[in-house]
């Protein structure tokens, strides 16, 4: 796997910008220009090289399906204010992204997610997952286990289950807050699911473009003693799930 942490960044962002560039979003005058949101994965080159696109992975048969898998697990794990952009993540991997506080993700590429593509382990402050995508996920696409708040804006997301879901069952829990906008969507069974006993609140944007999605949000009644959560409302407009 591959630890950041803030203090790396500089050295991070620079070495990124050299082998993993996957269709980033254009810098103006040093400022970054958000990008619309796309559905055109990169394809990166079978070795590694200094002027294409770079796939990461943990090697043949790290996939063991919905197995529930930790930090050692992960491709990346990213300490608190962290920020990664530009990178393809293959399918041979069992987790994609832990981060381990308020983090940034940019323009990153899942090309088929195993049990989970970024898993937030935050307990207060604000993750923003901006542009690139995720196809191929069969439960969860974005695990929110920590608290705080999640920007997901400008993303793609085909062939899932869940894009969004605040931890139904975890040890610990946490009101969470989720803002999802200009993505698009095809092929899902849910967009955000939260848990409305703990007081979560997503809201979901119209610029949003959806195909053969069955449902926008739903609330559970969620738990701390590891129980499958209750299903409370499915594709209501509320005061938790604001559509």
């Amino acid at each position: 796997m591959v630890h950041f942490s803030f203090a790396t960044l500089a050295v991070v962002a620079g070495f990124f910008a050299q082998v993993a560039l996957a269709l980033p979003s254009p810098t103006i005058g040093g400022a970054h220009v958000k990008r619309a949101a796309s559905c055109t994965f990169p394809t990166p080159p079978k070795t590694s090289s200094l002027s294409g696109n770079v796939r990461y992975d943990r090697g043949s048969g790290a996939c063991t399906g919905q197995k529930e898998g930790g930090d050692k697990d992960a491709v990346f794990i990213l300490e608190s204010g962290a920020t990664i952009k530009n990178v393809v993540i293959g399918a041979n991997q069992a987790e994609g992204i832990h981060c381990k506080g308020p983090c940034t993700i940019t323009n990153v590429w899942f090309e088929e997610v195993c049990e989970d593509a970024i898993t937030l382990k935050q307990t207060s402050g604000t993750s923003t997952i901006s542009g690139g995508g995720a196809k191929g996920a069969d439960d969860k696409v974005i695990q929110h286990n920590g608290g705080g708040t999640v920007n997901i804006d400008s993303y793609c997301v085909q062939d899932f289950g869940k894009l969004y879901r605040s931890c139904g069952n975890c040890s610990t829990q946490y009101k969470r807050t989720v803002n999802i906008s200009n993505i698009i969507a095809k092929n899902g069974k849910l967009i955000a699911g939260i848990n409305s006993n703990y007081g979560d609140v997503a809201t979901i944007k119209g610029t949003n473009s959806y195909t053969s999605v069955k449902s926008i949000c739903n609330t559970f009644k969620g738990n701390s003693n590891g129980d499958e959560p209750t299903t409370l409302t499915t594709n209501v407009s509320n005061s938790y799930c604001k559509f």
